[in-house]
């Protein structure tokens, strides 16, 4: 038992620092298309189609026929789709299109805070005392952050959009972290057909508003072609990431996962430095520390079970990504 656990959790950190990376992608690449006139509808929308059809083939293999398993895990795809994947990421971009790039992903990060929430709610149990002290650092972090002492202006509607966003993290750890039989780029791919597909109906009906100009946008310091970031966050930050991310925590639990998931946040104040050119001020990167530490506290301090039994085909997922 003890020769096979070892290399699992190491692919599974590496895994997990991988789709971090990968993830952290999403923000600075797609904010130069919302600039240009893109609408974060649009964006996401192309995003979770292109993906879902980049996924489908892999997680239609994972499963070997094997189909009277996703639907016995309707529940779980349902809600891993439409909150996990079409709720988080739409939010997110929402918020991208008001705010600089770092503080959304941070304030979406703040997710694990509402688990923390909702499982004292549930189960009528005080949280560790390094949960509760965790969860007062992030929030004193989060309060630099926003800078609540008015020196620097965020837009109102943005936060909103990016504590939403926050909702959707949490489900997504939740659900992926769940003892399941599918395979977990079945997971990921049936849950991206479900987040497009949220999305859309949701556009249909006037909610969500359209625009997909045909421009060129600034990246790297060139002029590309829309088409260009929108393959980029459709390939690396989401049919590559959230297929490495659902193995990440299939193997060592949703706790550990979502704590190299912090990982991102950092990546993502590196990117939209060197592409889009948002810095934070020093009271912001104060802040950034402060809640990336306090959350970390507060996954360290929460109990969670152990990690689910890993099946065969979760074993093989990395090589089966799209």
């Amino acid at each position: 038992m003890s020769t096979t656990a070892a290399p699992s959790r190491a692919a599974g950190i590496v895994a997990g620092l991988v789709a971090a990376v990968a993830f952290a992608t999403s923000g600075p690449v797609v904010k130069p298309l919302l600039v240009a006139g893109w609408s974060p509808g649009s964006a996401i929308l192309v995003r979770l189609s292109v993906a879902a059809l980049l996924l489908a083939g892999p997680a239609a293999w994972a499963l070997r026929g094997r189909w009277h398993v996703l639907r016995d895990e309707w529940r779980t795809v349902l809600g891993f789709g439409v909150l996990g994947v079409a709720t988080a990421s739409t939010m997110y971009y929402l918020a991208v299109d008001r705010l600089p790039v770092a503080i959304a992903l941070l304030i979406e990060y703040t997710g694990p805070l509402l688990l923390v929430a909702w499982r004292w709610a549930r189960e009528r149990r005080a949280p560790t005392s390094a949960t509760l002290a965790g969860a007062a650092l992030a929030t004193g972090g989060l309060v630099l952050v926003l800078d609540l002492t008015g020196t620097i202006e965020l837009d109102p509607v943005g936060l909103a959009f990016a504590l939403v966003s926050a909702v959707g993290n949490a489900a997504y750890f939740a659900f992926t972290g769940r003892r399941t039989e599918l395979p977990s780029i079945s997971l990921a791919g049936a849950g991206m057909a479900v987040g497009a597909l949220t999305v859309a109906l949701v556009a249909a009906v006037g909610v969500l508003p359209l625009a997909a100009p045909d421009v060129r946008v600034d990246l790297l310091g060139a002029q590309v072609h829309w088409i260009v970031p929108l393959l980029v966050v459709a390939t690396v930050p989401t049919a590559f990431a959230y297929g490495v991310s659902a193995l990440s925590v299939r193997l060592l639990g949703e706790r550990l996962a979502s704590f190299l998931a912090l990982s991102e946040v950092l990546v993502a104040v590196l990117l939209a430095w060197a592409l889009v050119a948002e810095v934070p001020v020093p009271l912001q990167v104060a802040g950034m520390v402060l809640v990336v530490a306090g959350i970390a506290l507060v996954r360290r301090g929460t109990d969670v079970r152990e990690p689910a039994v890993v099946q065969p085909e979760a074993r093989v997922a990395v090589e089966t990504r799209a």
